[in-house]
């Protein structure tokens, strides 16, 4: 056993506190382990002696919530046959779990400003503390994880929840899955209301009532489509570009796969890098990347199609609750830590926060219709039919006694595992719903044990009266006020009205503080490197505007507009056009006449396809466009929009005679060159260069 220097009292405090609980409760023969065999803690690390200047660890603390308010109690006293709903109540519950998660955040935040010293065996010697010694320790982790990530990482901290049970309730996630379902069916009010909400497609609310108040009582879907043609211009676009953006998706969807489709949707929508700037960005990225991963193993499935994998997730949602979370951190990532005591077992951190002890343990197993025990058997309900009553039987009440016993014993051992993970720093919060009565009632129990001076632990008895770790932790601190607990221990009330108070005064001194800066920028002279600064301009914003890229065909539309604007818009309106004519159904026929662009480029085929070996008759050049027409190459419009003379005439040309003489020919042959940028703009700088492709129709060598 190896001895720590005896002052070092960080470490001592934590074995002693867990010590002194071991002694007065877990001691307690409740179940079916005999805890006088387990021995004691020792000392199981070997630290230097600390100087006095560092700032170490010190006593444990403990941190109480009083949720008492006058108020509160006043309703419940008028009005105690009207209780509450037990949605309200969840709320409620909720409500003051996130109290507390803002608590817990704000302790975390001032320890790591701090100047707090821990001690790393690694270096052998003390250190600043980091967000990776930091460790939350929940009894439950899938409501409680998520209230306290969120509020740990709204304060800018590094944080990873160990919960796997929210993986598709993140937003990323949720995100996508609703933008899914809309592509599959539009007529979905939640998922399109959400998903337009998004950054992806940047709706506000206003924008949204606009919508609705087109129409009241149809599907949004349908409220939108209506609402085009009394919008203003802005919204109108919006709504144009969302339409045709799913409409996009949903052709897609029936040509690729699902995996694919998602992968899309992340790159046309910017929403993979997007969710990398918000606060833990890394596993939000690879939340997407699983959901992409699941997608393309459900494929390899016998059930394919975007509705087959949203009924999958629905299903999976329902059954088993949830998919496992994407793992993106090993043991030396810097983050705090969010786990639950039972996978905490067997580790260790510097820096222990054991949250949420306020809560209530979980019996709700003991109000089932029939109680199985392994030892003691099957435990029914009596009903009786004629008298339409039911009750409890003998043994379903001696087995509801012997699960209640067992449960607590179970958590005495859960208890002792979250009190032991702490290596230097344990703080210990919870929330009391009247604090100063609990204590009393807990006093006045301990009274007649602290009088028989042979009593050495709290009873079994007094212990199976309260069933929560924070009501054990008071029973203690209570019962060893007189022997000297505070040494080892530190107590802190709180209000909960005062937390809240202190809350918003935090969040009004920030916004205090930017109004002074505005009002004082006012006042403060600007110096004139300052000024510089803010006048300052990019040297090479010419250049910037020049494509450094182009073709052949755009620099012959050039030399009819010098304006480099001129030139951009010119293109711009190319694509566009391009996208109509793309969008144009394949059913609607073409008409009797085609357009003279039209006959260029189907002379430019006919003259690319031609075997400059053959001499051509008229008869067959028509024979030619014939087989052209036959093989579906061109069109029956098209065929009879050819030029047969003009083609004939080209047969019998002094550059038909040398083709027909040349070593080789080439034909739609890509290029790409490198020319000076001052060749074609004169705004260019000397050392600028610019990209040329173009394809050459034919060449030859002689």
């Amino acid at each position: 056993k190896i001895q720590l220097f005896k002052n070092f009292r960080s470490r001592q405090s934590i074995l002693n506190i867990t010590n002194l609980v071991f002694e007065n409760i877990m001691s307690n023969e409740l179940g079916d382990i005999d805890y006088n065999e387990i021995e004691y803690l020792n000392y199981g690390a070997n630290y230097i002696n600390p100087e006095e200047k560092i700032n170490y660890a010190g006593k444990a603390q403990l941190h109480i919530i009083d949720l008492k308010e006058k108020e509160e109690i006043y309703y419940k006293e008028e009005n105690n046959e009207n209780d509450q709903e037990q949605d309200e109540e969840e709320q409620e519950r909720i409500e003051n779990s996130v109290l507390e998660a803002k608590f817990v955040a704000k302790k975390i935040q001032e320890l790591l400003k701090s100047d707090y010293q821990i001690y790393d065996k690694k270096i052998k010697n003390y250190r600043k503390i980091k967000p990776k010694d930091i460790c939350v320790l929940l009894r439950a982790t899938s409501v409680l994880a998520p209230i306290y990530e969120k509020e740990i990482s709204e304060l800018n901290l590094p944080v990873f929840s160990d919960s796997s049970d929210t993986y598709l309730e993140s937003m990323e996630v949720e995100t996508i899955m609703n933008l899914l379902k809309i592509i599959d069916n539009p007529m979905q009010d939640i998922p399109l209301v959400s998903v337009l909400r998004t950054s992806i497609f940047n709706f506000t609310d206003n924008d949204l009532i606009k919508i609705r108040l087109c129409d009241k009582n149809s599907l949004f879907y349908e409220a939108m489509m209506k609402s085009k043609i009394s919008v203003d211009n802005e919204l109108r676009h919006k709504i144009e570009e969302f339409i045709n953006q799913i409409q996009k998706w949903k052709e897609k969807e029936k040509n690729i796969p699902l995996d694919e489709l998602i992968w899309e949707i992340y790159t046309d929508t910017g929403f993979y890098n997007y969710v990398s700037l918000l606060p833990n960005g890394d596993l939000r990225q690879a939340n997407l990347k699983l959901l992409f991963e699941k997608a393309k193993q459900y494929e390899k499935a016998s059930f394919k199609g975007l509705f087959n994998f949203i009924n999958f997730i629905n299903k999976v949602k329902k059954s088993s609750g949830d998919l496992s979370s994407a793992k993106i951190i090993g043991e030396n990532d810097n983050v705090i830590r969010i786990m639950s005591i039972h996978k905490s077992k067997g580790l260790e951190f510097p820096v222990v926060f054991l949250a949420s002890t306020g809560k209530k343990f979980n019996f709700q197993d003991l109000n089932n219709k029939i109680l199985l025990h392994q030892d003691i058997g099957i435990g029914p309900q009596y009903i009786d039919s004629d008298k339409k009553i039911e009750y409890s039987t003998l043994a379903k009440e001696a087995i509801k006694l012997q699960i209640k016993k067992e449960t607590i014993s179970e958590e005495m051992r859960v208890l002792y595992v979250a009190l032991t993970r702490a290596k230097e720093k344990l703080i210990i919060t919870g929330l009391s719903r009247d604090l100063q009565k609990s204590l009393e009632n807990k006093n006045k129990l301990l009274e007649a044990l602290k009088t028989n001076k042979s009593n050495k632990k709290i009873e079994s008895s007094i212990i199976a009266k309260y069933i929560s770790y924070l009501d054990w932790l008071e029973l203690v601190y209570e019962y060893n006020k007189e022997k000297g607990i505070e040494d080892i221990i530190e107590l802190y009330t709180y209000n909960k009205k005062d937390i809240i108070t202190e809350l918003k005064k935090e969040e009004n001194e920030i916004i205090d503080i930017k109004k002074i800066i505005k009002q004082k920028a006012d006042e403060v002279k600007i110096e004139d490197d300052l000024i510089k600064k803010i006048e300052w301009k990019y040297k090479y914003i010419e250049s910037s505007k020049i494509l450094t890229k182009t073709s052949v065909t755009k620099l012959k539309e050039l030399e009819q507009s010098n304006d480099i604007e001129d030139i951009i818009n010119i293109a711009k309106n190319k694509r566009k056009l391009q996208s109509k004519l793309d969008k144009k159904p394949i059913f609607i026929g073409h008409t009797n006449t085609i357009t003279s662009a039209e006959k260029g480029t189907l002379m430019h085929l006919c003259v690319q396809k031609l075997d400059e070996r053959k001499d051509y008759t008229k008869e067959e050049i028509r024979e030619f466009t014939e087989n052209l027409m036959r093989r579906n190459i061109i069109s029956e419009i098209e065929f009879k929009n050819i030029d047969i003379e003009m083609l004939y005439n080209y047969t019998k040309s002094e550059l038909w005679k040398e083709l027909k003489q040349a070593k080789q020919i080439n034909k739609e042959v890509p290029f790409y060159i490198n020319i000076p940028a001052k060749q074609i703009y004169d705004e260019a700088e000397e050392k600028e260069m610019i990209l040329v492709q173009g394809i050459i129709d034919l060449y030859y060598i002689d």
